[in-house]
């Protein structure tokens, strides 16, 4: 039996200005998708043009979880800032991979690897 949930959550940090971290806990698929990305476009709207999504606490990622993801890149890049994923579970890498996704949003294994690379930019 699979516990389907239509909850998520993002717990937001903001480790230097204009940078902020999210942690999206609970399934991303097509009844969070837009959750997703209407809380993580609010982030990159309200002054963090920076995103880091770490997506260690996420069981689950179907293709509108993956439209989510491409469209707040997209988001992201309108305001001039950038997406960094972190701890990207295996099942979202493989996609992320085989769609070549990987290549426009890059991935790292951990949020604080993310910030790193954004902050030395």
């Amino acid at each position: 039996m699979t516990d389907v949930t239509d909850t998520l959550q993002l717990t937001v940090q903001h480790p230097r200005p204009g940078l902020a971290v999210a942690v999206v806990a609970g399934d991303v698929d097509t009844r969070t998708a837009d959750t997703l990305r209407h809380e993580a476009s609010g982030i990159i709207e309200q002054g963090c043009p920076r995103l880091v999504l770490d997506l260690s606490q996420v069981g689950f990622c179907d293709s509108a979880g993956l439209s989510a993801l491409i469209g707040l890149w997209h988001v992201a890049q309108a305001v001039g800032g950038a997406i960094r994923l972190a701890a990207v579970p295996d099942r979202l890498m493989r996609m992320l991979v085989l769609t070549g996704v990987d290549a426009v949003l890059p991935v790292h294994a951990t949020a604080a690897d993310a910030v790193t690379t954004m902050t030395d930019r």
